[in-house]
C-alpha cells in the first residue's frame, strides 16, 4: 500500500492553490462537463491543462470528475472527454457510472479510475468486480462504519486502495444519489445540479388549513428534518489509519479558498501526527482551524454507529471571517486583496502553511499610498502591516466572538 494520502477540493484555480499550498497530497477537480458540483467554478480545458501542470511541478496528483450518471445521449462525449483526459495526464478520473468505467477501459486503458461514493461500494464482492474492471481505488460509501471499512480491507486485493471522507458536508440519501432535487427544482442532483432542497426549512401543512404552517418541532431554531451534520474525523485520523484507509478526502468543491486552507492545514497536520507518533493525546487545538469556517454541527458520521442525535440542528456557524489575501509581503510593498470589510486597529491573524500569527492592522493605505481607516471595498487593494513570516498566498482572518466554543 502507498503512504496514506490527503485529498483536498479544488473547486477553481484559488482553492487548486491554496489545497496545494496548505499541504494537500491531491487534489480532485472537475471540467466543465460530467462532474457532480455543475455550479462550482470548475475548469475549462484550458485551465484544467494549467492546473494539471501547477498540481505535477508541485509533486502533487489531480483526479478530476466524472462522476455523473449518464444518460444514452452522454455517452459518446463522455468517451471523447475520458481520451482527452489520458491525453492531459491527469492522474485519476473518478468514475460512478458502470458506463464510465466502460467506456474508459474501452477508450482510455491507461487512464487509473476511482470509484466514487456514488457507486455505493459497501462490500468486497463489489469492490472487487470494479477492480477487475480496471478500478485502482474505491472511495467508501459514507454509511460504513469503521469497523466494516475495517473488513473490507481484509477481503480486497491490496492493489485496491480504500478512500474515505473525513470532513465536509453529508448529503441526506444513500451516498448522495438524491431525486430531492430533480423533484422539488427539476435540478438533477446526480448530474451535478443539486438545488440542496436538503438544506431547507420544512414545515406540515393540513389540506383544510392551506397557508397554516406546523412546525415539525426539533428545537428553537426549526426543524431541518433533511439536513445532515457536517462530517469531522480530525480527532479519529488513527483510527482510519488502522481501518485501512489510506486516501483521506475532504468534501467542499463549492467552498472558496478561505475553507480549503484552513481544512488542508488542520488534518495536514493532525495526520502527520497520527503517522509519526500514534501515542500520543491529539492536538485540540486544531479544531480550531476547522470551526473558523462556515459549517453546520460537526459529528462522526456513521464511522461509530448509526447518529443518534438528530441532525442539522442549529443552522451554521464561523469562529472566524476572511477578510483578505495576500498579494506582495515585501515590507512597505505588502500588498491585499480584501475580501470582507475590515478596520484600521483591529487584531487579526495571518494564515500560513506555518501556522496563525496575530497581528494588529496598524498601517493601512490605499494603492496610491493614502492612509485609510477601514477597508470597506470587495476586492479593493491595500497596503497592510504584516508579520514577517506573510507570503503571497497566505490568507488574514478575524476571529468572531459569537462562535460560542468548539462543538
Amino acid at each position: 500500500m502507498s503512504a496514506p494520502e490527503l485529498l483536498a477540493p479544488a473547486g477553481g484555480p484559488r482553492q487548486l492553490a491554496a489545497a496545494l499550498r496548505f499541504g494537500a497530497d491531491a487534489v480532485y477537480l472537475g471540467g466543465k462537463q460530467f462532474g457532480l458540483r455543475a455550479f462550482a467554478g470548475n475548469f475549462s480545458e484550458e485551465a484544467l491543462v494549467s492546473a494539471l501542470d501547477l498540481a505535477h511541478k508541485a509533486g502533487k496528483k489531480a483526479y478530476v470528475t466524472v462522476n455523473a450518471f449518464l444518460y444514452e445521449q452522454d455517452l459518446e462525449p463522455c468517451a471523447k472527454w475520458l481520451r482527452r483526459l489520458c491525453d492531459l495526464g491527469a492522474d485519476a478520473a473518478i468514475v460512478s457510472d458502470p458506463a464510465a468505467v466502460l467506456l474508459a477501459r474501452r477508450e482510455a486503458p491507461s487512464l487509473p479510475l476511482h470509484l466514487s461514493t456514488q457507486a455505493n461500494t459497501l462490500n468486497s464482492i463489489s469492490a472487487g468486480h470494479f477492480h477487475a474492471l480496471g478500478v485502482s481505488r474505491v472511495i467508501a460509501a459514507r454509511e460504513l462504519s469503521l469497523e466494516q471499512l475495517g473488513a473490507l480491507r481484509q477481503n480486497i486485493p491490496e492493489t485496491l486502495q480504500i478512500e474515505s471522507f473525513v470532513h465536509g458536508a453529508i448529503c441526506a440519501s444513500y451516498s448522495g444519489r438524491c431525486v430531492l432535487s430533480n423533484h422539488l427544482a427539476g435540478r438533477d442532483a446526480n448530474q451535478g445540479a443539486c438545488a440542496q432542497p436538503c438544506r431547507w426549512k420544512y414545515a406540515l401543512v393540513e389540506e383544510k388549513r392551506p397557508g397554516q404552517f406546523l412546525p415539525v418541532f426539533e428545537d428553537e431554531s426549526g426543524s431541518y428534518i433533511y439536513s445532515a451534520d457536517d462530517l469531522c474525523m480530525l480527532e479519529h485520523l488513527t483510527d482510519l489509519l488502522a481501518a485501512g484507509v489510506s486516501s483521506f478526502k475532504i468534501e467542499g468543491r463549492m467552498k472558496n479558498e478561505y475553507y480549503v486552507a484552513l481544512s488542508v492545514l488542520a488534518y495536514r497536520r493532525a495526520l502527520d501526527a497520527a503517522l509519526e507518533h500514534p501515542e500520543r493525546p491529539f492536538d485540540r487545538g486544531l479544531l480550531k482551524l476547522v470551526h473558523y469556517a462556515s459549517h453546520r454541527r460537526f459529528s462522526t458520521g456513521f464511522y461509530y454507529g448509526t447518529p443518534k442525535s438528530p441532525p442539522g440542528q442549529g443552522g451554521y456557524s464561523q469562529g472566524a471571517q476572511y477578510v483578505a489575501r495576500v498579494l506582495n509581503a515585501e515590507g512597505d510593498e505588502s500588498l491585499v486583496e480584501q475580501k470582507n470589510r475590515f478596520f484600521l486597529g483591529e487584531d487579526l491573524l495571518l494564515l500560513s502553511p506555518a501556522g496563525l500569527f496575530p497581528f494588529r492592522a496598524e498601517d493601512l493605505r490605499d494603492e496610491g499610498g493614502s492612509a485609510l481607516a477601514g477597508a470597506p471595498h470587495p476586492e479593493q487593494r491595500l497596503h497592510l502591516n504584516l508579520p514577517n513570516t506573510a507570503q503571497p498566498g497566505d490568507l488574514i482572518l478575524r476571529e468572531e466572538p459569537s462562535e460560542g466554543g468548539l462543538s
